[in-house]
């Protein structure tokens, strides 16, 4: 006999552990395509030999970031056309098919091609895959708010989400390293890279419908058909997202997270083909720094329900800070010493990141309850979308600038590809002092990181546990009083 679903007093199904898998389905999926936006600077650089080139075209496609996702925000708020079951997922299922084309066309291999030709494949392979990115992934930043109005509910979601984001990064973290490179774990196969992305949509896609067959909608506005609709104002949108402290704070801690950590990530790679001379090892051992967010996760509920998610957010922040530091403890003389204290100051960091991850979104999700209690107006999409375009400006910015102080310290074209242009050739490194400036390079820009998640979310970001508190309350006495309204008016 099957097992009843239980339902809540709206006839909606209970919130349960469904809900939560559900949700970490959807980042994974997000995260199948995004997951390889850390191979591009490699692909790019080792494969295209666009070099420096990539960093100036990587900030360029950022402008239409700045138009694509509060664009694409601003949609989604004022579509009022009913859907069988959510506009959301109607949105995430689109984005969802994109992503397996996509992610594909950013890493067309024709390295023999022209420099032009070079330049048109990255922009509109870019462009394609993230319009597709930002269908997807900021209606399901929204659905947080929308699946249950419940602080330890929205806390469970986060964590998970942050669960599946870590999946998502960690699979292709370590099975793509021996998938895309070469048998000398340093030479990077571009055929492979390009398979690899066909084979992340895919799963990527699985995932995304996994998640839309399983997601219950329980906080939704109704529709009203033919009812004018007042003017949607994307500049007081703006306006008012400035003015959302909560938002503005989760937003900097964000990007100081992905201007350093994404900055990181392209020195990792170099450092680990050059100075720990093992490419292949490299998503091991970034795999042993999620170990803490493993441990953190189950305990994230409670955690926030008694303390607050500010309040452990700054604490995670601060932790991150020691382990950034504890990066720059560097003995080039012995480099398998030095992975040891890299694998253990990685611990610790992540420890802190791993903390504040895990309320990251939940954050977001109160930041969007804050605009409504703050302005009358909801907007989750407008104040998603920004959120999430800050966060992949500082994803593009992030990599440019490493890169940018990468070439400062040596790391620029150093061979003739077989169209005669100059490519970076990482094995020419090995054994100079380059390899040793980009492992403190690594160290400098985890730091940076950890400072900015400290002073947005502890200097900025301002709903505390009691603040919370307060907003929450008063947000249900208005829903309730505007509910009584409507049955007086329909009565």
């Amino acid at each position: 006999m099957a097992k009843q679903v239980q339902l809540d007093a709206n006839g909606k199904r209970k919130f349960s552990i469904r809900d939560s898998v559900a949700y970490a389905a959807g980042d994974l999926g997000c995260n199948m395509s995004f997951a390889l936006k850390g191979t591009m600077a490699l692909f790019w650089t080792q494969v295209m030999g666009l070099s420096l080139w990539y960093s100036l075209l990587l900030v360029i496609v950022q402008v239409w970031d700045a138009i694509n996702d509060p664009l694409i925000g601003t949609i989604i708020d004022s579509d009022r056309r009913h859907y069988k079951r959510n506009k959301f997922l109607s949105y995430i299922w689109f984005g969802s098919i994109g992503l397996i084309v996509g992610g594909a066309l950013c890493f067309l291999p024709f390295p023999g091609a022209p420099l032009w030709a070079k330049i048109v494949i990255f922009i509109a392979g870019y462009v394609v895959w993230d319009a597709f990115y930002t269908i997807a992934n900021v209606p399901y930043g929204s659905l947080l708010s929308l699946i249950s109005k419940e602080p330890a509910d929205r806390a469970s979601l986060s964590a998970w989400r942050s669960i599946g984001s870590m999946v998502g990064n960690m699979l292709p973290m370590v099975i793509l390293p021996f998938i895309i490179y070469e048998e000398d774990g340093v030479t990077l196969n571009g055929n492979m890279v390009f398979v690899a992305a066909l084979i992340m949509g895919v799963l990527g896609f699985i995932c995304f419908q996994f998640m839309i067959r399983n997601t219950e909608i329980r906080v939704e506005e109704e529709i009203k058909v033919g009812e004018e609709q007042p003017k949607f104002n994307v500049f007081e949108a703006l306006k008012n997202f400035c003015l959302n402290r909560p938002a503005v704070g989760a937003t900097l801690a964000a990007m100081g997270m992905f201007i350093g950590m994404q900055g990181a990530a392209t020195a990792v790679s170099v450092v680990f083909q050059t100075y720990f001379q093992n490419a292949q090892i490299s998503g091991i051992v970034q795999m042993f720094s999620m170990i803490p967010i493993l441990v953190f996760t189950p305990l994230a509920r409670k955690m926030v329900t008694k303390y607050g998610k500010k309040e452990l957010s700054v604490i995670g922040a601060i932790c991150s800070i020691c382990g950034g530091l504890a990066l720059f403890i560097i003995t080039p003389d012995n480099t398998a010493l030095d992975l040891v204290f890299y694998v253990i100051a990685q611990l610790i960091y992540s420890l802190g990141l791993g903390i504040y991850s895990t309320v990251s979104w939940a954050m977001m999700g109160d930041a969007i309850d804050y605009n409504e209690w703050k302005t009358g107006k909801r907007e989750e999409g407008v104040v998603y979308s920004l959120h999430s375009f800050f966060r992949k400006l500082a994803q593009g910015i992030g990599p440019a600038f490493a890169l940018v102080i990468m070439s400062w310290l040596g790391y620029v074209n150093n061979d003739i590809n077989e169209a005669g242009e100059a490519y970076i050739n990482v094995e020419k490194f090995i054994g100079t002092q380059v390899p040793i400036n980009l492992r403190v390079l690594v160290a400098a820009l985890f730091l940076v990181a950890a400072v900015m998640q400290f002073v947005g979310l502890a200097l900025v970001y301002n709903l505390d546990k009691k603040t919370l508190e307060k907003m929450n309350a008063e947000l249900a006495e208005r829903h309730v009083a505007a509910e009584a309204v409507e049955v007086a008016e329909n009565a």
